[in-house]
């Protein structure tokens, strides 16, 4: 790892164990083993660094769903091959990238300053908004649109389905951070929840549940 990227690296570590407001260039430099002014070629201050770190994140994150074949951030591309996976397919991919977001080392140690120090900083509580609830609901919810439109799903509230969809997810990636020892139990929990998602909102699914509500009637 060359010195731009360890200094990524241990700021992430400090602001996750003391807080962001609570780190200064000169521990940053200190814990790589290099003197302040060394550190400033690189970043010219701890909002650089942080901006870097939310750029790296974003990076790897495109990296895993490029190796996952989806696009991660193009809507348009990602509702297209959607619109071909099965159910099991689905879950699988949910599942693989549920625990991304719980494993990747990076994202961890981020999503665990943030939510440390949303409480005691503006900026940082708006930057946890935006990276957990505003960017990922607007992508979700232009795929969503998207299949809507094209008839392989079936919704009157495009918003609200997707939060149906993302709010369990999330909550659950928030109990595993809390309780490690309980992702056994959300995986589970998320492919029943994924399972219920596409039986509640694939339109072949309603028109098939129609038609048995139609049969049962006319016994």
């Amino acid at each position: 790892m060359d010195t731009k990227h360890r200094i990524l690296d241990e700021a992430l570590t400090l602001f996750s164990e003391k807080g962001y407001a609570n780190v200064f260039v000169a521990d940053i430099a200190e814990r790589v083993g290099i003197k302040a002014p060394s550190l400033y070629k690189h970043y010219k201050n701890k909002q650089a660094i942080f901006d870097a770190i939310i750029e790296e994140m974003d990076r790897r994150f495109l990296e895993e769903a490029g190796s996952l074949q989806i696009s991660g951030s193009d809507a348009a591309a990602d509702a297209e091959i959607y619109k071909h996976i099965s159910e099991e397919q689905l879950i699988a991919l949910g599942n693989d990238l549920f625990q991304y977001f719980l494993h990747d080392d990076c994202t961890r140690r981020f999503r665990k300053m943030l939510t440390i120090e949303q409480f005691h900083d503006r900026k940082l509580a708006a930057a946890y908004t935006k990276q957990y609830v505003d960017d990922p609901l607007s992508y979700q919810g232009m795929l969503f649109g998207l299949m809507v439109s094209s008839g392989v799903l079936q919704a009157e509230n495009v918003e609200i389905m997707t939060l149906h969809f993302y709010a369990p997810i999330y909550f659950l990636l928030t109990i595993c951070d809390r309780e490690p020892e309980r992702e056994a139990e959300a995986r589970k929990t998320m492919e029943a929840h994924i399972r219920q998602f596409n039986r509640l909102y694939a339109r072949d699914t309603k028109i098939d549940r129609k038609q048995i509500k139609k049969n049962h009637r006319g016994r």
